[in-house]
């Protein structure tokens, strides 16, 4: 008995759960939700090809480089790099001296108590040190930036779908509102303090244009500083910051695919062996 209760109130639960997916579904059909003006405008990320792009990708380490300079001229003010430390920097090809130059004219210090005193204080920073936050604490990162708090862009590209791809386009699709949205969604304009970006979800971002004009920065090997080359080169570095050991990754794959093989042959070699006599 306790048995056919238990079926039948299993029954019952299937039942109200299909129906209940049903009627969703049939409301769905019959009255969509309507149309918002992110779902209208939003576009997906352009395309960016990256020398580290696909199975075989590696670092163009010179592109990596500039993209580092761009983030310390123009994005290091704001957003901070909580993962990655100076001496990592030795993977895109800085030599010890020059990262321990960078670490010891970094801008901002890290922050460390005085031994004297035992009150907060900073010092220069080492190259075994993390890039210190531009912020004290997230108070602070409010009050200088309308009360967003800009996010650390260590994982960045991993954070966001198409990762380079996303951060490339978000930095150069800054516009104007189109004149079709606010025809079609006159609430949609976007807020006092906000900019409008059409690859951005909500279309409206806190953050105002990093990237403004050519020539932002001078960079060291001569290559022209345009809007869309520092957009690709910045996004080139945030790639790296993410996937530092992407190359090793892939190296150790590719190993690992050719001694599967060669693994394979030699067993199917060594079935053929043993299995000869039997067949025969």
């Amino acid at each position: 008995m306790v048995r056919i209760i238990g079926f039948l109130v299993g029954i019952g639960f299937a039942f109200v759960l299909a129906l209940s997916l049903f009627t969703t579904v049939v409301g769905a059909i019959r009255e969509p939700a309507p149309e918002t003006a992110e779902h209208a405008f939003h576009l997906k990320p352009k395309e960016l090809d990256l020398p580290s792009n696909g199975v075989a990708g590696k670092f163009d380490n010179q592109q990596v480089q500039r993209g580092f300079q761009v983030y310390k001229e123009v994005c290091a003010a704001c957003h901070s790099l909580k993962l990655v430390a100076f001496r990592d920097l030795q993977g895109i090809g800085y030599n010890e001296a020059e990262v321990k130059a960078i670490a010891g004219q970094w801008a901002i210090e890290t922050p460390a108590p005085n031994p004297e005193t035992g009150e907060m204080a900073t010092r220069k920073n080492m190259a075994s040190d993390k890039f210190p936050s531009p912020f004290a604490n997230d108070i602070a990162a409010r009050a200088a930036n309308n009360n967003a708090i800009p996010p650390d862009l260590s994982l960045m590209a991993k954070a966001r779908h198409d990762g380079g791809a996303y951060i490339y386009s978000l930095l150069t699709g800054y516009s104007n509102q189109p004149a079709d949205l606010l025809k079609r969604f006159p609430d949609a304009k976007t807020p006092e303090g906000l900019h409008f970006n059409r690859y951005f979800a909500t279309l409206n971002l806190a953050m105002a244009p990093p990237i403004t004009a050519d020539d932002q920065v001078t960079y060291v090997d001569g290559t022209r500083a345009t809007k869309d080359q520092m957009a690709k080169d910045v996004a080139a570095f945030l790639v790296w910051t993410a996937e530092p050991k992407l190359q090793s990754r892939h190296s150790a794959g590719w190993a690992v695919i050719g001694f599967l093989l060669i693994f394979c042959f030699l067993t199917y070699g060594a079935y053929q062996s043993v299995w000869r006599g039997v067949k025969h």
